[in-house]
């Protein structure tokens, strides 16, 4: 392999790593707003995931968009409908078991939440086996198959996926917005009060349930984005939050528990890893590249990469 031929090789990883984990990094956004904001360990995020995939294929089959930006708007119809979606699951499953009425007991409340979360996961991967079937699916789009080209002198020529070109800026997009909601909106703050301190927050008239509900809601809906975007240019089918949750919680994981911007960079990271890894590795193998790391990190930095001790969000 000649020498050009091999930095053509590293380049066009490096692209595919940054436009597959930027879509990561937004997935992973949604798990942490869950973590940094509520404290809790939410092992149905890869459904939420999933059905903001399924919402975004028949939000576009429906209307017929099978144009370049249907999977944008039917992503963003998706992260709207998860919300709500979890609003409601909050209020009848979560409120329970989160918040000023946990603190104080053994585990903070975590051992229920873990229990309840993974029922709730086996409740809508099974739930959308029996409604959509076990046959894959994807949004096809004139951007799916199609590539903008970058050339690089005159014997380097990098390819840019327009589908996942376009992903790439909604998913930044939609990453900045949420990180400017939590931080400089009175709503947003009075999430992270409740976090920070729950009895607290409730003695400032702050209502803690409602804020976490809120919280929980954001979180699924900013991850059924990510699964939208996904969706234009990945098959997808019900148990599809299995081959991404793990994804999802190891960019967590290295970005820093509890912070926003360190979760989308760990999905970033991520994504380079997986890309890079396939010019020495078989396919097969990606993900064990990924702990490779993951575990180097977590041996020298337990608290991630971007993360503090101390940080929320």
């Amino acid at each position: 392999m000649s020498s050009l031929v091999f930095i053509e090789n590293i380049l066009q990883a490096v692209v595919a790593g940054l436009l597959i984990g930027s879509v990561y990094g937004l997935m992973c956004v949604g798990l942490g707003l869950i973590f940094g904001l509520m404290r809790v360990i939410n092992f149905a995020q890869g459904e939420f995931l999933m059905l903001g995939m399924y919402v975004t294929f028949y939000f576009c089959t429906a209307l017929g968009l099978n144009t370049a930006l249907g999977p944008i708007l039917g992503s963003l119809i998706s992260g709207l409908v998860v919300f709500v979606l979890g609003l409601a699951m909050h209020k009848m499953l979560l409120a329970k078991s989160t918040g000023i009425r946990v603190v104080g007991t053994e585990g903070e409340g975590h051992y229920p939440q873990l229990i309840l979360t993974l029922g709730i996961s086996l409740v809508l991967a099974n739930g959308a086996l029996i409604l959509f079937g076990n046959i894959s699916k994807t949004v096809r789009t004139p951007f799916s198959a199609t590539a903008w080209e970058l050339a690089l002198g005159s014997d380097v020529m990098l390819f840019f996926n327009k589908a996942r070109t376009m992903a790439l800026l909604v998913s930044i997009l939609v990453a900045v917005a949420v990180y400017l909601f939590v931080h400089r909106t009175r709503l947003g703050k009075s999430l992270r009060a409740a976090a920070d301190n729950a009895a607290a927050a409730t003695y400032m008239g702050i209502d803690v349930e409602k804020a976490h509900r809120i919280s929980f809601g954001l979180g699924a809906g900013v991850t059924a984005v990510a699964g939208g975007l996904i969706a234009s240019y990945y098959p997808f089918q019900p148990y599809i939050g299995l081959d991404f949750v793990v994804i999802m919680y190891a960019g967590v994981v290295l970005g820093g528990l509890g912070s926003m911007i360190g979760a989308f960079w760990g999905g970033l990271m991520i994504g380079l890893i997986q890309q890079l890894s396939t010019l020495f590795l078989p396919l097969q193998l990606q993900n064990a590249m990924i702990f490779v790391v993951f575990l180097l990190i977590i041996l020298f930095r337990p608290q991630g990469l971007f993360g503090k001790n101390v940080e929320r969000v």
